[in-house]
């Protein structure tokens, strides 16, 4: 994973290191690679929301070819993910679908051929520039892309990549820029909606990127300096179109519309939890669901104050029982059906069938079954 560079659109700032959605741009990539058999950044050390191993490129700021190269020699999978670490909204399921694709060689409906002309920071006369970035053309998908169906995958910085491990092996993949299949792509990547590449956001064979590395060193003396389109150019590559995914936070302009974007009535609550999460160290998948309506009928049948504490309480039993979904949906059953049975007991036919006999001069004679004598 890319996670250096000198961030000058951002004055410098650390850009791995700007919070959106009260989470690190590094952390939220991360997030999408979880299930990685391995993951290197290649960046200098610094706290993260889970173990990473560290590398850095020789020399430190010599590009993403180098950095690349750095992180390359810690892995040993057939099959690598090269993310960049200022793409927000990358998901798992963006990640699974790009390596399914390389696996299977099913190239979706979005596969479209590259673009001819490279973008504008990935040029000869920029050789500190970390690579092409997918720009997403038009205001509306800057400020608050749809999430599509596929998920997102954030892209960094361009300064120092390193790659996220895949433990499983190579298959074919269709390639959409040639006519028919090709029996080994060398990996697929993604898209922006106007065909720009994102080529750290992309699942690559590692042979395929050791081969051209190694050539592209043996011709230039070095790879310190070049840009990532020498070893892009060299590669068959399938591309998938995600808008969303493919959004990078190249200015604060960029952080601020993704930092707007979160807090939509649509993501607020997916991102809020997500951030939970990281922020106590859960790794825990729940229906989000289950809980909502726990609270809503602690809420309404008790008292409102008593949804949070029922929750907190569910969640802590819970943890005593071993933790897992399974317990959390168990305990959530519970104690809805008491929340149910309090507000069984507070309607007009609960009352009456609790409520004490009459007693005093004007109760009458108590009620007696017809055959009662």
């Amino acid at each position: 994973m890319l996670a250096g560079g000198a961030a000058r659109r951002l004055g410098g700032e650390d850009k791995p290191g700007v919070r959106v959605g009260g989470r690190t741009l590094l952390d939220r990539v991360l997030a999408a690679c979880a299930d990685a058999t391995r993951t290197v950044v290649v960046a200098g050390p610094r706290p993260t929301a889970r173990p990473v191993e560290w590398a850095r490129e020789d020399p430190p700021g010599g590009g993403p070819l180098a950095a690349l190269d750095a992180g390359l020699r810690l892995t040993e999978a057939p099959h690598v993910l090269v993310l960049s670490a200022d793409v927000p909204f990358l998901e798992e399921k963006t990640v699974r679908r790009l390596l399914d694709t390389l696996r299977t060689g099913a190239a979706p409906q979005e596969t479209h051929a590259a673009p001819e002309t490279p973008h504008p920071a990935d040029t000869d006369t920029a050789p500190t520039d970390t690579g092409t970035k997918a720009r997403t053309a038009g205001a509306e998908a800057r400020t608050a892309p749809a999430r599509d169906s596929t998920g997102t995958a954030p892209a960094g910085d361009g300064k120092g990549t390193g790659p996220a491990e895949d433990s499983t092996g190579t298959a074919p993949a269709g390639d959409s820029t040639r006519e028919g299949p090709r029996v080994r792509p060398d990996g697929v990547l993604l898209t922006d909606s106007c065909g720009r590449d994102q080529p750290l956001v992309a699942v690559y064979r590692a042979d395929a990127l050791r081969r051209e590395l190694d050539l592209l060193a043996a011709a230039h003396g070095s790879l310190a300096g070049l840009p990532l389109r020498r070893l892009v150019a060299a590669l068959d590559l399938t591309r998938v179109t995600d808008p969303v995914a493919s959004f990078d936070c190249d200015t604060w302009d960029d952080i601020a519309a993704a930092r707007a974007r979160i807090r939509e009535h649509g993501h607020v609550l997916d991102e809020w939890i997500s951030a939970v999460k990281d922020e106590l160290g859960i790794d825990l998948d729940v229906d989000t669901g289950v809980l909502l309506d726990l609270a809503r009928d602690a809420a309404h049948g008790v008292a409102r104050p008593a949804a949070p504490l029922t929750t907190f309480l569910v969640g802590y039993a819970a943890a005593l029982a071993g933790g897992g979904p399974e317990a959390v949906a168990e305990a959530s059953r519970k104690a809805v059906a008491l929340a149910l049975r309090w507000a069984d007991e507070d309607t007009p036919e609960g009352k009456a069938d609790t409520a004490p006999p009459a007693t005093g001069p004007d109760a009458g004679p108590p009620a007696t079954a017809p055959d009662a004598g």
